[in-house]
């Protein structure tokens, strides 16, 4: 099977608080609609949608998990140096973020931490 591209779709419950979330956070804007928020991830511009919830779910064919009871997928956003990490913990917080574990070293060489979006969805920011 071969496929040209590949993005994400998370359901949220407020558009206007996601997209003043991850403009925040300095991410690039793919657009936006009444029924999505859309950004850029990354040098090679992974896409992730942010559709409301309500008009996700049916697409879906089936419910879609509360991200703030439990965990659906962990994005990593890379970092260059345990600075960057640091320095993005503070972005995260000041935009609205949950902070999940604070930056630490998982063994030598490997620093992070994770945090969540105002719907719950996880990313861990890694430096190694």
């Amino acid at each position: 099977m071969k496929t040209k591209k590949i993005w994400a779709n998370f359901g949220v419950r407020d558009l206007e608080r996601t997209t003043k979330f991850y403009k925040g956070l300095g991410f690039k804007s793919n657009g936006a609609s009444d029924q999505l928020t859309s950004f850029f991830f990354g040098d090679e511009n992974f896409i992730i949608h942010f559709f409301l919830r309500d008009i996700l779910e049916p697409a879906m064919k089936g419910q879609i998990i509360d991200s703030k009871a439990g965990n659906e997928i962990i994005f990593t956003l890379s970092a260059d140096t345990k600075e960057e990490v640091n320095s993005w913990e503070k972005e995260v917080q000041q935009a609205g973020g949950t902070i999940v574990s604070k930056p630490e070293e998982f063994g030598e060489g490997y620093y992070g931490f994770v945090f969540a979006d105002p719907d719950g969805h996880k990313f861990n920011v890694f430096y190694m």
